[in-house]
């Protein structure tokens, strides 16, 4: 009897001292809140962040919000509504030229290059740049870096957009596709997938990569205001270190196996065209390896803001852009 009875109790101490340990590791979770400016392929890597719980393991409960917009993204951010922001490092700059007392900085890299691709209405089997001269081309919003990338490009390439080409900028980027499709324009600026649709519909044909052409710029970063992190470090790191984890998935990774891991994220897109993007973005190296935004980029980043006329004025590297998080997550 006296056995059994101190079995009991001995069960009985196991379940006490369970409960307070179960509790402190759920209060060890903690919700980040992220403001993605759009929902793209794009961005494959956070997504394999998420499905992979690479987050989790860092003690991370990631509430990802849709914000659809730079613009919109960076007020949700500035206003508290997020805390850490995924959208281009330009706004960094716009914020800081503006005069703030809390600036927005750059702390990890998502995607280092341009992710428009240049679409024909016609199939053209030896394009050259020069076939834009004359040509109606549907650009991307002014002051965007897919516009200034874009105008870069065609500069590059002795095309001045705004006198060698009937250039039309006044379409919301919800609906640029649409006027293409319905016979507006020789050419169009397009992202993923959309790109591959129109491919796959011979609406239109994919001739040259923006990407490719502009070379590595910070396109995509994690941004959060200063005070969030001086006061956040260990956050910080921890979301840093789970990204850094699925960088090098997705660098190790076939466009396929990506592809599967990231559809819940893509309900409506068919897993081959999903495949597709993923494979043309990895071929032309868009997915950041590691999340380093280094000073060479951001210097090509404030270059091709210069050559539109959108920068306000050249911000140094280590004013804007804290990489100390990066290395700490890749060391480890």
């Amino acid at each position: 009897m006296r056995k059994w009875l101190r079995i009991a109790l001995m069960s009985l101490l196991t379940i006490f001292l369970a409960i307070p340990v179960a509790c402190t590791k759920q209060e060890t979770i903690k919700t980040i809140r992220v403001a993605e400016v759009t929902r793209s392929i794009f961005y494959a890597p956070q997504y394999v962040a998420l499905a992979k719980g690479f987050f989790k393991a860092e003690g991370l409960n990631v509430d990802l919000t849709t914000t659809w917009g730079g613009d919109k993204t960076m007020t949700t951010l500035l206003s508290g509504g997020a805390d850490i922001a995924l959208v281009g490092s330009e706004t960094t700059i716009y914020v800081y030229s503006q005069g703030t007392s809390d600036p927005v900085i750059n702390f990890a890299q998502l995607t280092q290059t341009d992710g428009t691709f240049l679409v024909s209405r016609k199939k053209i089997d030896n394009f050259s740049w020069e076939m834009l001269k004359g040509s109606t081309f549907l650009g991307q919003r002014k002051g965007g870096m897919p516009q200034m990338v874009g105008e870069f490009v065609l500069k590059k390439h002795g095309i001045d957009p705004h006198k060698d080409l009937n250039l039309i900028q006044n379409i919301d980027f919800a609906n640029l596709a649409n006027a293409f499709a319905s016979g507006t324009g020789d050419y169009v600026q397009l992202f993923e997938p959309t790109a591959s649709i129109f491919e796959q519909q011979g609406k239109g044909y994919i001739v040259a990569s923006f990407g490719t052409e502009s070379g590595h710029v910070p396109y995509t970063t994690f941004m959060a205001k200063q005070s969030f992190m001086k006061n956040n470090q260990d956050t910080v790191e921890k979301f840093t270190r789970a990204l850094y984890k699925a960088q090098q998935w997705v660098d190790a990774h076939s466009a396929a196996e990506i592809a599967k891991v990231i559809q819940p994220y893509f309900k409506d897109t068919d897993i081959n065209l999903i495949e597709t993007v993923v494979d043309r973005y990895k071929q032309q190296g868009s997915y950041a390896t590691n999340p380093i935004l280094d000073e060479k980029e951001w210097e090509n980043l404030q270059n091709i803001m210069k050559e539109a006329g959108e920068l306000p004025k050249h911000v140094d590297h280590d004013i804007l852009v804290n990489t100390s998080f990066a290395k700490k997550a890749m060391a480890k």
